[in-house]
C-alpha cells in the first residue's frame, strides 16, 4: 500500500510543474498513526532538494519523542527541522528565499496555522503539511479539517490494523489518559481499523457504529 501512496503522489507531483512560476500551494498529508505521514512528508522534502529548491521544515515543540532539531518517522527517516511553539512563529521563521515549507504533525499547531499556509501558499510557496486527521476518539483534529479543505492536493496513508491485518483508519491509544493530545508512539497507540476501533468513553456518540454495540 505504501508503495502504491508514493507512486500516486509521484504522478501528482509532476502535475505540480504546470504551476506558474512563484505560485504556491497547500499540500497535505493526513492519515493515522504509523501510516507513513512523516516519512512522505520527508521523501516530498529530500526530492525538492534534489531539485535544489530552497526548503525549511517545521515542528511543534510538543514533539520530542525521537529528536528535539529532526523530524523522524516510525521507520526511523529524519530531516532536520526547527521547532517551533505557535503558527504565528513559521510564518516568521520563513525566510524570503525559500521555496518549500514543510510542517510535521500539523494537528498540534493552533487554529492560526490555517492562515500561515495561505499565507504562505500566497507568496509562491509550496506548503506541505503531515498531521493526523482524528485524534484517539475518531473526532477530525483540528486544524487538519480546515487545511484538508483549503489545500490543493490531499493524500491520505492509511497504516496496517496491528489486530486484523486490514488497512486502519484510527490510532488506538491503549492507555488511560484523559487530555486529548498526549503525545507518543507505539507505547500508547496502536493502528486500527475501524472494526477493529474501540471508542473510549469520551467519544461522541456520533462516531460509534452499530459494530460498536
Amino acid at each position: 500500500m505504501e508503495n502504491l501512496t508514493a507512486q500516486g503522489n509521484d504522478e501528482h507531483l509532476s502535475q505540480l510543474r504546470t504551476h506558474q512560476p512563484n505560485v504556491g500551494w497547500i499540500e497535505v498529508i493526513a492519515g493515522s498513526m504509523f501510516s507513513g505521514k512523516s516519512e512522505e512528508l520527508i521523501r516530498r522534502l529530500r526530492r525538492a532538494k534534489i531539485a535544489r529548491q530552497r526548503v525549511q521544515v517545521f515542528k511543534p515543540h510538543i514533539d520530542v519523542r525521537y529528536s528535539v532539531d529532526h523530524i523522524v518517522s516510525h521507520s526511523e527517516m529524519r530531516h532536520e527541522s526547527k521547532s517551533i511553539e505557535t503558527a504565528a512563529d513559521i510564518l516568521a521563521a520563513v525566510a524570503p528565499e525559500t521555496e518549500v515549507v514543510g510542517i510535521d504533525e500539523g494537528q498540534f499547531f493552533d487554529a492560526d496555522l490555517v492562515r500561515v499556509a495561505n499565507v504562505l501558499a500566497r507568496r509562491g510557496v509550496r506548503v506541505i503539511i503531515a498531521g493526523l486527521d482524528q485524534d484517539y476518539t475518531g473526532t477530525p483534529f483540528e486544524p487538519m479539517p480546515q487545511l484538508l479543505a483549503i489545500a490543493e492536493y490531499i493524500t491520505k496513508t492509511h497504516a496496517i490494523c496491528v489486530r486484523c491485518g486490514q488497512p486502519a483508519n484510527y490510532s488506538q491509544r491503549i492507555v488511560e489518559r484523559a487530555e486529548r493530545v498526549a503525545v507518543g508512539a507505539a507505547d500508547m497507540y496502536e493502528a486500527r481499523c475501524r472494526r477493529c476501533f474501540v471508542p473510549h468513553a469520551d467519544t461522541p456518540t456520533s462516531h460509534i457504529t452499530e459494530a460498536d454495540d
